[in-house]
Protein backbone atom coordinates (compact mmCIF):
# COMPACT_ATOMS: atom_id res chain seq x y z
CA UNK A 1 0.00 0.00 0.00
CA UNK A 2 1.41 3.37 -0.56
CA UNK A 3 0.35 5.31 2.08
CA UNK A 4 2.41 2.81 4.70
CA UNK A 5 5.45 2.37 2.09
CA UNK A 6 5.27 6.75 2.96
CA UNK A 7 5.11 6.06 6.20
CA UNK A 8 8.62 3.66 6.39
CA UNK A 9 11.08 4.56 8.52
CA UNK A 10 14.03 6.96 6.81
CA UNK A 11 17.39 5.41 5.85
CA UNK A 12 19.12 6.00 9.29
CA UNK A 13 15.92 4.20 11.01
CA UNK A 14 14.18 7.00 12.84
CA UNK A 15 10.76 6.59 12.44
CA UNK A 16 8.40 9.34 10.41
CA UNK A 17 5.74 10.96 12.30
CA UNK A 18 4.14 12.84 9.51
CA UNK A 19 0.81 15.00 8.74
CA UNK A 20 -1.82 13.38 7.04
CA UNK A 21 -1.21 15.94 4.21
CA UNK A 22 2.38 15.19 3.75
CA UNK A 23 1.43 11.12 3.93
CA UNK A 24 -1.24 12.41 0.99
CA UNK A 25 1.75 14.38 -1.04
CA UNK A 26 4.16 11.18 -0.86
CA UNK A 27 1.52 8.30 -1.89
CA UNK A 28 -0.43 10.63 -4.51
CA UNK A 29 -3.85 10.33 -3.24
CA UNK A 30 -6.34 12.65 -2.08
CA UNK A 31 -6.06 13.85 1.59
CA UNK A 32 -9.54 12.14 2.61
CA UNK A 33 -8.55 8.94 0.93
CA UNK A 34 -4.95 9.10 3.53
CA UNK A 35 -7.50 10.35 6.34
CA UNK A 36 -9.80 6.81 5.70
CA UNK A 37 -6.88 4.33 5.38
CA UNK A 38 -5.25 6.14 8.41
CA UNK A 39 -8.48 5.54 10.40
CA UNK A 40 -8.28 1.61 9.46
CA UNK A 41 -4.47 1.19 10.07
CA UNK A 42 -4.71 2.81 14.04
CA UNK A 43 -7.67 0.22 14.43
CA UNK A 44 -5.56 -2.31 13.27
CA UNK A 45 -3.03 -1.40 15.85
CA UNK A 46 -0.86 -0.66 12.69
CA UNK A 47 -0.61 3.34 12.94
CA UNK A 48 -0.39 5.47 16.45
CA UNK A 49 -1.44 9.11 15.98
CA UNK A 50 0.07 12.09 18.61
CA UNK A 51 -1.52 15.06 18.95
CA UNK A 52 -5.07 16.64 17.98
CA UNK A 53 -6.20 19.33 15.14
CA UNK A 54 -3.51 20.41 12.73
CA UNK A 55 -1.42 19.02 15.02
CA UNK A 56 -1.83 15.79 14.06
CA UNK A 57 0.57 13.30 12.85
CA UNK A 58 0.65 9.51 12.28
CA UNK A 59 3.43 6.85 12.34
CA UNK A 60 4.21 3.59 11.46
CA UNK A 61 4.08 1.61 14.89
CA UNK A 62 7.32 0.18 15.94
CA UNK A 63 6.38 -3.35 16.14
CA UNK A 64 4.70 -3.56 12.68
CA UNK A 65 7.47 -4.64 9.84
CA UNK A 66 7.05 -2.46 6.64
CA UNK A 67 7.64 -5.66 4.79
CA UNK A 68 4.55 -7.57 6.38
CA UNK A 69 2.26 -4.71 4.02
CA UNK A 70 1.25 -5.60 0.84
CA UNK A 71 -0.61 -3.94 -1.92
CA UNK A 72 -3.89 -2.69 -1.05
CA UNK A 73 -3.84 -4.92 2.43
CA UNK A 74 -4.02 -3.62 6.17
CA UNK A 75 -0.36 -4.98 7.40
CA UNK A 76 -1.45 -8.34 9.23
CA UNK A 77 -1.66 -8.29 13.00
CA UNK A 78 0.04 -10.75 15.57
CA UNK A 79 -1.33 -14.01 15.03
CA UNK A 80 -0.94 -14.34 18.99
CA UNK A 81 -2.53 -12.08 21.77
CA UNK A 82 -0.14 -10.72 23.63
CA UNK A 83 -0.80 -11.28 27.11
CA UNK A 84 -0.26 -9.19 29.92
CA UNK A 85 1.75 -10.91 33.33
CA UNK A 86 -1.88 -10.87 35.01
CA UNK A 87 -3.40 -13.07 32.47
CA UNK A 88 0.13 -15.23 32.07
CA UNK A 89 -0.36 -15.71 35.61
CA UNK A 90 -4.23 -17.35 35.13
CA UNK A 91 -3.37 -19.01 32.39
CA UNK A 92 -0.25 -21.17 34.56
CA UNK A 93 -2.94 -21.63 37.08
CA UNK A 94 -5.50 -23.11 34.76
CA UNK A 95 -2.92 -25.59 33.34
CA UNK A 96 -3.03 -27.04 36.64
CA UNK A 97 -4.21 -30.81 36.26
CA UNK A 98 -7.79 -30.74 37.23
CA UNK A 99 -7.61 -32.40 40.06
CA UNK A 100 -5.38 -30.03 41.59
CA UNK A 101 -8.10 -27.42 41.18
CA UNK A 102 -10.80 -27.21 43.88
CA UNK A 103 -14.55 -27.51 42.45
CA UNK A 104 -16.38 -24.22 42.48
CA UNK A 105 -19.96 -23.05 42.21
CA UNK A 106 -21.35 -20.03 40.19
CA UNK A 107 -21.09 -16.76 42.23
CA UNK A 108 -24.06 -14.91 41.99
CA UNK A 109 -21.76 -12.02 43.15
CA UNK A 110 -20.15 -11.43 39.67
CA UNK A 111 -23.75 -10.01 38.47
CA UNK A 112 -24.90 -8.85 41.68
CA UNK A 113 -21.91 -6.62 42.54
CA UNK A 114 -21.72 -5.08 39.06
CA UNK A 115 -23.75 -1.45 38.91
CA UNK A 116 -23.72 -0.23 35.24
CA UNK A 117 -21.41 2.73 34.30
CA UNK A 118 -20.09 2.77 37.62
CA UNK A 119 -18.08 -0.70 38.02
CA UNK A 120 -17.27 -2.24 34.73
CA UNK A 121 -15.60 -5.91 33.74
CA UNK A 122 -13.39 -3.98 30.78
CA UNK A 123 -10.84 -1.18 31.94
CA UNK A 124 -12.50 1.82 31.20
CA UNK A 125 -9.91 3.05 28.81
CA UNK A 126 -10.35 -0.02 26.74
CA UNK A 127 -13.89 0.00 26.70
CA UNK A 128 -13.79 3.92 25.91
CA UNK A 129 -11.49 3.79 23.20
CA UNK A 130 -13.02 0.56 21.29
CA UNK A 131 -16.30 2.45 21.27
CA UNK A 132 -15.05 5.30 19.88
CA UNK A 133 -13.15 3.40 17.46
CA UNK A 134 -15.78 0.80 16.08
CA UNK A 135 -18.56 3.71 15.97
CA UNK A 136 -19.62 4.57 12.76
CA UNK A 137 -19.19 8.56 12.29
CA UNK A 138 -22.91 10.33 11.99
CA UNK A 139 -26.38 9.65 12.90
CA UNK A 140 -27.67 6.43 11.26
CA UNK A 141 -30.06 3.94 12.04
CA UNK A 142 -29.39 1.63 14.85
CA UNK A 143 -28.38 -1.78 12.19
CA UNK A 144 -26.51 0.26 9.70
CA UNK A 145 -23.15 -0.67 10.03
CA UNK A 146 -24.17 -4.30 10.12
CA UNK A 147 -25.44 -3.92 7.17
CA UNK A 148 -23.23 -2.52 4.99
CA UNK A 149 -20.70 -5.04 6.01
CA UNK A 150 -23.79 -8.08 6.08
CA UNK A 151 -22.18 -10.41 3.78
CA UNK A 152 -18.25 -11.32 5.33
CA UNK A 153 -19.78 -10.71 9.00
CA UNK A 154 -22.49 -13.26 8.31
CA UNK A 155 -19.81 -16.01 6.99
CA UNK A 156 -16.98 -14.59 9.43
CA UNK A 157 -19.26 -14.94 12.43
CA UNK A 158 -21.05 -17.93 11.50
CA UNK A 159 -17.94 -19.80 10.84
CA UNK A 160 -15.74 -18.37 13.37
CA UNK A 161 -18.06 -19.30 16.47
CA UNK A 162 -18.62 -23.08 14.81
CA UNK A 163 -15.15 -23.52 14.69
CA UNK A 164 -14.77 -22.27 18.29
CA UNK A 165 -17.87 -26.00 18.96
CA UNK A 166 -15.03 -28.27 16.41
CA UNK A 167 -16.60 -27.53 13.27
CA UNK A 168 -14.90 -29.17 10.66
CA UNK A 169 -15.89 -27.04 7.78
CA UNK A 170 -12.95 -24.43 6.04
CA UNK A 171 -14.49 -20.78 5.52
CA UNK A 172 -14.46 -21.20 1.57
CA UNK A 173 -16.93 -24.54 2.40
CA UNK A 174 -18.99 -22.67 4.46
CA UNK A 175 -19.17 -19.84 1.93
CA UNK A 176 -20.64 -22.47 -0.65
CA UNK A 177 -22.67 -24.12 2.03
CA UNK A 178 -24.81 -20.72 2.43
CA UNK A 179 -24.53 -20.18 -1.26
CA UNK A 180 -26.22 -23.96 -1.63
CA UNK A 181 -28.18 -23.38 1.14
CA UNK A 182 -29.26 -27.55 1.71
CA UNK A 183 -27.96 -30.22 3.81
CA UNK A 184 -29.39 -33.67 4.37
CA UNK A 185 -27.64 -35.25 8.00
CA UNK A 186 -23.90 -33.61 8.20
CA UNK A 187 -24.17 -32.06 11.73
CA UNK A 188 -21.34 -29.48 11.09
CA UNK A 189 -23.80 -27.99 7.96
CA UNK A 190 -26.94 -28.09 10.04
CA UNK A 191 -24.45 -25.94 12.86
CA UNK A 192 -23.29 -23.88 10.58
CA UNK A 193 -26.67 -23.02 8.73
CA UNK A 194 -28.28 -22.11 12.21
CA UNK A 195 -25.90 -19.54 12.26
CA UNK A 196 -26.97 -18.30 9.73
CA UNK A 197 -30.53 -17.99 10.65
CA UNK A 198 -29.84 -17.07 13.92
CA UNK A 199 -27.54 -13.74 12.46
CA UNK A 200 -30.07 -13.24 10.17
CA UNK A 201 -32.50 -13.13 12.24
CA UNK A 202 -30.18 -10.97 15.03
CA UNK A 203 -29.31 -8.02 11.94
CA UNK A 204 -32.96 -7.76 11.23
CA UNK A 205 -34.65 -7.90 14.66
CA UNK A 206 -32.48 -5.84 16.74
CA UNK A 207 -32.94 -2.35 15.20
CA UNK A 208 -36.98 -2.83 15.55
CA UNK A 209 -36.42 -4.80 19.46
CA UNK A 210 -33.88 -3.76 20.80
CA UNK A 211 -32.11 -5.59 23.78
CA UNK A 212 -34.50 -7.86 25.15
CA UNK A 213 -34.63 -11.59 26.65
CA UNK A 214 -37.10 -12.65 24.16
CA UNK A 215 -34.65 -12.37 21.60
CA UNK A 216 -32.19 -13.88 22.98
CA UNK A 217 -34.43 -17.00 23.32
CA UNK A 218 -35.44 -16.78 20.12
CA UNK A 219 -31.70 -16.64 19.48
CA UNK A 220 -30.80 -19.74 21.16
CA UNK A 221 -33.54 -21.43 19.89
CA UNK A 222 -32.46 -20.83 16.14
CA UNK A 223 -28.75 -21.87 17.24
CA UNK A 224 -29.91 -25.26 18.86
CA UNK A 225 -32.70 -26.12 16.31
CA UNK A 226 -31.79 -29.60 15.27
CA UNK A 227 -28.94 -30.34 17.85
CA UNK A 228 -31.18 -30.61 21.06
CA UNK A 229 -32.64 -34.30 22.02
CA UNK A 230 -35.67 -32.42 23.28
CA UNK A 231 -37.51 -29.97 21.16
CA UNK A 232 -38.47 -28.49 24.20
CA UNK A 233 -34.93 -26.92 25.25
CA UNK A 234 -35.06 -24.82 22.44
CA UNK A 235 -34.72 -21.03 23.39
CA UNK A 236 -35.77 -22.32 27.25
CA UNK A 237 -34.30 -21.92 30.62
CA UNK A 238 -32.92 -25.57 31.39
CA UNK A 239 -34.57 -28.27 33.62
CA UNK A 240 -31.73 -30.28 33.49
CA UNK A 241 -28.53 -30.54 35.27
CA UNK A 242 -25.29 -29.84 33.25
CA UNK A 243 -22.02 -30.14 33.60
CA UNK A 244 -18.70 -29.03 32.06
CA UNK A 245 -15.84 -31.97 31.05
CA UNK A 246 -12.53 -29.91 31.67
CA UNK A 247 -13.32 -27.67 34.60
CA UNK A 248 -13.88 -27.49 38.27
CA UNK A 249 -16.98 -24.87 37.73
CA UNK A 250 -20.28 -26.69 38.57
CA UNK A 251 -23.11 -24.78 36.89
CA UNK A 252 -26.25 -24.04 38.80
CA UNK A 253 -29.19 -26.56 38.32
CA UNK A 254 -32.58 -24.57 40.12
CA UNK A 255 -34.33 -23.82 37.08
CA UNK A 256 -35.79 -20.95 39.06
CA UNK A 257 -32.89 -19.55 40.03
CA UNK A 258 -31.30 -19.31 36.73
CA UNK A 259 -34.14 -17.66 35.05
CA UNK A 260 -33.79 -15.35 37.71
CA UNK A 261 -30.45 -14.41 37.51
CA UNK A 262 -30.57 -14.52 33.38
CA UNK A 263 -33.28 -11.91 33.86
CA UNK A 264 -31.16 -10.30 36.36
CA UNK A 265 -28.14 -9.86 33.50
CA UNK A 266 -31.01 -8.41 31.18
CA UNK A 267 -31.79 -6.12 32.75
CA UNK A 268 -28.34 -4.99 33.94
CA UNK A 269 -27.30 -5.25 30.37
CA UNK A 270 -29.70 -2.96 29.11
CA UNK A 271 -28.36 0.23 31.74
CA UNK A 272 -25.15 -0.13 30.32
CA UNK A 273 -24.26 3.08 28.12
CA UNK A 274 -20.79 2.15 26.38
CA UNK A 275 -22.01 -1.08 24.16
CA UNK A 276 -18.57 -2.55 24.06
CA UNK A 277 -18.49 -2.79 27.79
CA UNK A 278 -22.48 -4.01 27.38
CA UNK A 279 -21.00 -6.17 24.75
CA UNK A 280 -18.45 -8.03 27.07
CA UNK A 281 -20.49 -8.12 29.79
CA UNK A 282 -23.46 -10.11 27.85
CA UNK A 283 -20.77 -12.38 26.16
CA UNK A 284 -19.09 -13.35 29.92
CA UNK A 285 -22.09 -13.49 31.98
CA UNK A 286 -24.21 -15.81 29.71
CA UNK A 287 -21.48 -18.12 29.46
CA UNK A 288 -20.69 -18.29 33.21
CA UNK A 289 -24.35 -18.75 34.18
CA UNK A 290 -25.10 -21.43 31.33
CA UNK A 291 -28.93 -20.76 30.98
CA UNK A 292 -29.71 -23.42 28.55
CA UNK A 293 -29.31 -27.05 27.99
CA UNK A 294 -26.60 -26.78 25.44
CA UNK A 295 -25.12 -24.00 22.79
CA UNK A 296 -24.73 -21.18 25.73
CA UNK A 297 -21.53 -19.82 24.34
CA UNK A 298 -22.98 -19.83 21.28
CA UNK A 299 -25.65 -17.84 22.14
CA UNK A 300 -23.38 -15.46 23.82
CA UNK A 301 -21.46 -14.71 21.10
CA UNK A 302 -24.10 -13.28 19.17
CA UNK A 303 -26.38 -11.95 22.00
CA UNK A 304 -22.76 -9.32 22.22
CA UNK A 305 -22.88 -8.22 18.97
CA UNK A 306 -26.91 -7.13 19.96
CA UNK A 307 -25.42 -3.66 21.90
CA UNK A 308 -22.94 -3.24 19.27
CA UNK A 309 -25.39 -2.96 16.16
CA UNK A 310 -27.72 -0.62 18.27
CA UNK A 311 -24.70 1.71 18.79
CA UNK A 312 -23.77 1.12 14.85
CA UNK A 313 -20.62 -0.18 16.15
CA UNK A 314 -18.50 -2.48 14.26
CA UNK A 315 -20.02 -6.26 14.76
CA UNK A 316 -17.92 -8.90 16.37
CA UNK A 317 -17.08 -11.94 14.56
CA UNK A 318 -14.24 -13.41 17.00
CA UNK A 319 -12.26 -13.65 13.86
CA UNK A 320 -8.81 -15.57 14.33
CA UNK A 321 -9.44 -16.60 17.92
CA UNK A 322 -7.98 -19.96 18.59
CA UNK A 323 -9.53 -22.50 20.58
CA UNK A 324 -7.31 -23.25 23.42
CA UNK A 325 -7.67 -19.37 23.89
CA UNK A 326 -11.05 -19.17 23.69
CA UNK A 327 -11.63 -22.18 26.32
CA UNK A 328 -8.92 -20.56 28.74
CA UNK A 329 -11.10 -17.13 28.80
CA UNK A 330 -13.89 -19.00 29.72
CA UNK A 331 -12.09 -21.15 32.16
CA UNK A 332 -10.80 -17.72 34.08
CA UNK A 333 -14.40 -17.20 34.26
CA UNK A 334 -15.90 -20.17 35.66
CA UNK A 335 -13.41 -21.61 38.25
CA UNK A 336 -11.88 -17.42 39.11
CA UNK A 337 -13.97 -14.74 38.40
CA UNK A 338 -11.46 -13.56 36.66
CA UNK A 339 -12.04 -11.90 33.01
CA UNK A 340 -7.91 -10.87 32.64
CA UNK A 341 -8.07 -13.01 29.88
CA UNK A 342 -11.26 -12.49 28.67
CA UNK A 343 -10.40 -8.98 28.50
CA UNK A 344 -7.71 -9.28 26.71
CA UNK A 345 -8.58 -11.94 24.22
CA UNK A 346 -12.10 -10.01 23.09
CA UNK A 347 -10.06 -6.53 22.87
CA UNK A 348 -7.81 -8.23 20.50
CA UNK A 349 -10.54 -9.83 18.56
CA UNK A 350 -12.40 -7.06 18.36
CA UNK A 351 -10.03 -4.91 17.31
CA UNK A 352 -9.12 -7.74 14.30
CA UNK A 353 -13.57 -7.44 13.35
CA UNK A 354 -13.29 -3.18 13.56
CA UNK A 355 -10.18 -3.24 11.01
CA UNK A 356 -11.93 -5.92 8.53
CA UNK A 357 -14.81 -4.33 8.25
CA UNK A 358 -13.86 -0.33 8.65
CA UNK A 359 -11.93 -1.31 5.32
CA UNK A 360 -15.43 -2.77 3.96
CA UNK A 361 -17.47 0.28 5.00
CA UNK A 362 -14.67 2.39 3.63
CA UNK A 363 -14.96 -0.07 -0.04
CA UNK A 364 -18.85 0.88 0.41
CA UNK A 365 -18.27 4.42 0.12
CA UNK A 366 -16.22 3.99 -2.77
CA UNK A 367 -12.79 4.69 -1.07
CA UNK A 368 -11.06 1.61 -1.63
CA UNK A 369 -11.04 -1.35 -4.22
CA UNK A 370 -11.36 -3.97 -1.66
CA UNK A 371 -14.68 -6.14 -2.95
CA UNK A 372 -17.50 -7.50 -0.75
CA UNK A 373 -17.81 -10.99 -0.49
CA UNK A 374 -19.75 -12.72 -2.80
CA UNK A 375 -22.69 -13.03 0.27
CA UNK A 376 -23.18 -9.39 -0.01
CA UNK A 377 -25.72 -8.82 -2.95
CA UNK A 378 -28.93 -9.14 -1.28
CA UNK A 379 -30.68 -7.71 2.28
CA UNK A 380 -30.40 -10.89 4.96
CA UNK A 381 -33.76 -12.53 5.35
CA UNK A 382 -36.15 -12.93 8.51
CA UNK A 383 -36.16 -16.39 9.73
CA UNK A 384 -38.84 -16.31 12.35
CA UNK A 385 -39.71 -19.78 11.54
CA UNK A 386 -40.65 -21.57 15.33
CA UNK A 387 -37.68 -24.19 16.01
CA UNK A 388 -38.84 -27.98 15.87
CA UNK A 389 -37.61 -31.25 15.16
CA UNK A 390 -35.21 -32.83 17.58
CA UNK A 391 -31.64 -34.22 17.01
CA UNK A 392 -28.27 -34.68 18.52
CA UNK A 393 -25.60 -32.20 18.53
CA UNK A 394 -21.74 -32.84 19.99
CA UNK A 395 -19.15 -30.76 21.26
CA UNK A 396 -15.43 -32.24 19.88
CA UNK A 397 -12.84 -30.47 21.64
CA UNK A 398 -14.18 -31.61 24.95
CA UNK A 399 -15.35 -27.94 26.26
CA UNK A 400 -18.89 -28.35 25.96
CA UNK A 401 -21.33 -24.83 25.87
Amino acid sequence: MAIVQAMCPQPNGLRQWLRAREVASRAGVSVSTVKRHLAALRIAGQIVREGQGRATRYSLARSVPSSESQAGDVPRMADVVPWSSRARALRGWLQQPLGARPPVGYSRAFVDEYIPNQTSLLPASIAQSLAEEGRMQGQQPAGTYAQQVWGSFLIDLSWASSRLEGNRYSLRDTEVLFKRGTVDTDVDAVMLLNHKAAIEFLVEAVPEYGMSTAAIHHLHALLMQDLLADAAGLGAIRRKVVSIRGTAYIPLQAPSFLEDVFERIQEKARRIKNPVECAFFLWVNLAYLQPFEDGNKRTSRLAANIPLMLANCAPLSFLDVRVEDYATAMLGIYERCDASVAVELFAWTYRRSMAKYARQVAAVAGLSEIPMSDMADGRPRSNREEASNGGSGDCRHGFPD
